[in-house]
């Protein structure tokens, strides 16, 4: 059972309401965004930074991967940390969009990312998100010309570790993303919600636990494409939470196989976040293989929507509460030679 008086886990067992309640929060803005993007000309050919510090510099990596498939070609990801120190390597002088995140909005590198995007790139708009009203970046807003959406109160987390704080600004921009869409946005949204309650509540909690009992002293998670931002935040989040005393990395899958393999070992567990994409997945599986062969780490996991069909080398696999039915050897498998 879990202990839900302790931050950390409260915050991350509430994921899912807080989902649905940052749905209604952006529902209950619709108008407002659509005329914030349609008063300052912002469409497909602008050119969109999205942006933050730590954590919230993870959900821009995820999130431009979404904005880059849907046809914003001219987006991209750049930390706040990399705008402040160095604005002159990251920023051309043309008007841009600024998507920022921030659950506090207070660090530094918020409020002065703003201010020098402002003075490197004159005629921009921000398009703001954070979990506090009351935040310094919230504050900076010029009406009209930026728009701020402040999510429930319950996302700005009180523990060590940003966890509903990230999912929820994360899905803010891509409900944002898909604002002419958004009332079909909201069944895929309660999808996702209940494949987290799944996770949460079912028997894959127990699995963890036992896992979490194993002697570990290193981590690796990859992800492709936009699940490479989430293997990111998912290797400070275990690392954050076990104080350094679980060694943390991440990678893509092509990435892992030139070099930073060699981090694993038998005491590493290994978490894979398998992309639903065909095209995509058959890479991974091929990964999958090779390090169950060449490296034998002490625990693997893999989290996909649909089965993996690689159980039988896995301590364990968590999968949607309702996938498809798919036949063996739905995904291609493409064996490549180890480099």
């Amino acid at each position: 059972m879990l202990n839900l008086n302790c931050h950390t886990i409260r915050e991350i067992a509430h994921q899912p309401k807080m989902w649905m309640d940052t749905y209604d929060i952006v529902m209950g803005r619709k108008q407002d965004i659509e005329e914030f993007l349609s008063a300052n000309s912002i469409n497909k050919d602008t050119e969109i930074i999205l942006t933050g510090a730590g954590s919230s510099a993870y959900i821009a990596d995820t999130a431009v991967c979404e904005y880059m498939k849907a046809g914003f070609y001219r987006a991209k990801a750049v930390a706040t940390t990399d705008i402040v120190s160095a604005p002159s390597y990251f920023l051309s002088p043309s008007p841009k969009l600024f998507i920022s995140f921030g659950r506090s909005g207070n660090s530094p590198e918020s409020v002065a990312a703003y201010e020098v995007a402002n003075k490197f790139c004159p005629g921009s708009h921000h398009l703001i998100i954070t979990c506090n009203p009351d935040g310094e970046l919230a504050k900076r807003v010029e009406p009209g010309k930026d728009l701020v959406i402040v999510l429930p109160d319950g996302t700005n987390d009180r523990s060590l570790a940003m966890t509903s704080s990230f999912t929820s600004m994360l899905v803010t921009s891509l409900l944002c993303k898909n604002v002419e869409t958004l009332a079909a946005e909201r069944a895929k949204l309660q999808a996702a919600a209940d494949f987290a309650e799944s996770i949460i509540a079912g028997e894959a909690a127990d699995k963890i636990a036992k896992l979490a009992e194993k002697k570990i002293k290193r981590a690796v998670f990859l992800g492709s494409g936009p699940l490479k931002g989430i293997a990111c935040e998912s290797h400070l989040k275990l690392q954050e939470l076990t104080d350094g005393g679980i060694v943390c990395a991440f990678d893509s899958f092509m990435g892992l196989r030139h070099g930073p393999k060699a981090v694993i070992n038998e005491e590493t567990l290994v978490v894979y976040l398998l992309s639903e994409d065909p095209y995509t997945r058959q890479y991974e599986l091929d990964l999958i293989d090779q390090v169950e062969h060449d490296n034998h780490p002490a625990a693997q996991v893999v989290l996909s929507v649909t089965p993996s069909g690689v159980k039988d080398i896995l301590d364990f696999e968590i999968n949607a509460p309702k996938p498809e039915q798919l036949k063996d050897n739905e995904y291609p498998r493409r064996h490549l030679k180890s480099s």
